[in-house]
């Protein structure tokens, strides 16, 4: 996974320590990697995090569990016809009829996922919160990257305190492994499913489940996608996309067990939340008097600040006399004739497709030539009944300072980037327990040349540390 050279030891007068500590990480790799056929660059050291940052993320987990409970209070109200209905609609858009019953069915309708992964982009202004996941890769690699980096770093003495000896790793070198173990509850038995088209995060689960194995308590397996057997009392973890649900055999089987309550589920079989138009929602003004009343002042003021005005691409015509709110257009295919500078936007589609993870389907404005936007634009006004898009503004990511070591060259190489950070929140405990806890925060940094931030064998991923 990363080049290769002799090594020194560590005890070699002519290795420094950011050297010999890269080098201490990138032994600790698996055998067989974390990702299937995926490279990154290794930093020797965390991503660092103010202390003020880093108290914002932690108690962020709270302010978006609270987003995902009125989410789910919205979506019955509008199917109950006491919110507007086309809310359900647009949710309901493009999905078959027994996903639709499905997630509306008594024993689901109130279940919310147990991992909340927001996607975070470090701006001049503060923070942008660009996506929420609650299906998301990476909770492995995370686990690992906080194990390896506190290790590396015990590894040089580092070691007056338990906060010192986790070289300041957020959540602590354990907390990702602990926090995915929280969220089945009493479960003595957890199986996890991934399905084909998540296949290359198969080595990250794989690990995380070795490591859980040795430390005893529940057992964890990885299952085939064909696996439709498990015990009463036991929990599933699906690591797949209801939209990918036609290659995963075992799923329907799976589903019908979490209605009868036979086993525990999650993420819950809710397609809901694997919209991203839900931050879109948030800014719909139509709507505003039920966020402020579910969401409180201070959490909305919260999301408002740090969520980037977000709407969901309705080709519905609009009076003569309306206009769509902050862009001022009367008409969606307006967005085509933009300049290149208006055009700091970004398109995506909203879930329940293919194109709706990793860096697929998205489109950055001002990076495509006008032929080529206008294509984006027509092609989210097309599919709007099969897959809604969303549009977002686009808030550009500041430039940070980081390194990572050249294992051919033998040096450190400094690289100013742009940094994404992926904090992981598990949701514990029951009734008014309920917790949202942050297990640890991974920084994919790439180069600043890179419009779009994702993991890329240029990027240096790490973990964060205060």
């Amino acid at each position: 996974m990363f080049n290769s050279r002799p090594r020194a030891s560590l005890n070699s007068p002519s290795t420094s320590e950011p050297a010999d500590r890269a080098r201490l990480i990138r032994d600790a790799l698996p055998p067989g990697g974390l990702f299937a056929d995926q490279h990154w660059r290794i930093s020797p050291t965390p991503f660092a995090l103010g202390a003020e940052l880093a108290r914002e993320l932690d108690t962020l987990g709270r302010v978006l569990l609270q987003f995902y409970r009125a989410v789910n209070l919205l979506y019955r109200k509008s199917v109950e016809g006491k919110q507007p209905e086309w809310v359900a609609r647009w949710l309901d858009q493009g999905k078959p009829a027994w996903l639709v019953e499905l997630q509306r069915h008594p024993a689901l309708k109130s279940e919310l996922p147990c991992v909340i992964r927001p996607d975070i982009l470090l701006t001049d202004g503060g923070f942008s919160i660009t996506e929420l996941d609650s299906v998301p890769g990476g909770i492995g690699l995370t686990a690992w990257l906080g194990r390896a980096y506190g290790a590396a770093s015990s590894g040089f003495g580092v070691q007056s305190s338990k906060l010192e000896a986790d070289a300041g790793i957020i959540g602590g070198a354990d907390g990702m492994l602990k926090g995915f173990a929280s969220i089945f509850g009493d479960a003595e038995r957890v199986h996890i499913i991934v399905s084909e088209e998540s296949a290359s995060y198969r080595p990250e689960m794989e690990w995380l489940a070795a490591q859980l194995n040795a430390g005893g308590g529940p057992s964890f397996n990885l299952q085939p996608s064909s696996f439709n057997s498990p015990a009463p009392g036991d929990a599933v973890y699906r690591f797949f996309e209801l939209f990918d649900v036609a290659n995963v055999p075992c799923a329907r089987r799976l589903f019908e067990l979490a209605t009868e309550k036979h086993i525990r589920l999650t993420p819950p079989p809710r397609a809901v939340f694997e919209e991203k138009l839900l931050l879109a929602l948030l800014w719909n003004r139509n709507l505003r008097g039920f966020w402020r009343q579910e969401l409180g002042e201070s959490f909305l003021s919260r999301l408002q600040q740090a969520v980037p005005y977000s709407w969901v691409v309705d080709p519905t015509p609009l009076p003569p006399h309306a206009a769509i709110p902050e862009l001022n257009l009367t008409d969606w295919r307006q967005l085509m004739a933009l300049s290149q500078r208006e055009r700091e936007l970004i398109l995506k589609v909203s879930g329940y497709s293919e194109e709706a993870w990793g860096a697929r389907g998205v489109y950055f404005g001002s990076d495509l030539s006008a032929a080529e936007w206008s294509e984006a634009v027509e092609k989210a006004l097309r599919e709007f009944g099969r897959s809604p898009y969303v549009l977002q503004r686009y808030h550009k990511p500041r430039l940070v300072e980081s390194s990572w070591f050249d294992f051919e060259r033998n040096e450190l190489v400094p690289m100013p980037g742009r940094v994404r950070l992926c904090p992981y929140y598990f949701v514990g405990g029951e009734g008014d327990a309920v917790r949202a806890n942050l297990g640890g925060v991974l920084a994919t940094i790439c180069p600043a040349d890179k419009k779009i931030i994702h993991g890329m064998k240029d990027a240096i991923l790490a973990p964060c540390a205060v």
